[in-house]
């Protein structure tokens, strides 16, 4: 299994298992944010060591559905992807969005009576 194809994996057993605990939307952000951060560290030992590399299309979708926070860290941790232009900007605008979805979601989902 390549290695773009194992951090989707773990995003997927992340969105599995938070759903089978009391708080999901808590549980979700928090792995996600983890998995992202070291996905980060990953991609960044990854350049060093000339091996395969997780493509900057994964790292932006671990950003989008809620581990923006967690790239962000990882950015300044590793020093990876702070400077490519491109990258910058597309990320940028997909913190942008999944605020949007996020507050969203805050705003027209259904108030839980617990």
């Amino acid at each position: 299994m390549n290695l773009n194809r194992f951090c989707y994996l773990l995003l997927l057993l992340a969105a599995v298992g938070s759903i089978f605990t009391s708080h999901p939307v808590i549980i979700w952000l928090l792995l996600a944010n983890v998995l992202t951060l070291v996905i980060y560290g990953v991609d960044k030992m990854a350049a060093r060591k000339a091996w395969h590399r997780v493509p900057e299309t994964t790292l932006l979708v671990f950003g989008v559905v809620g581990g923006w926070p967690g790239a962000i860290v990882g950015q300044q941790i590793f020093r990876h992807k702070t400077q490519k232009q491109p990258f910058k900007t597309w990320f940028v605008i997909s913190v942008i969005a999944s605020i949007a979805v996020m507050a969203a979601l805050y705003r027209f989902a259904p108030v839980s009576p617990f």
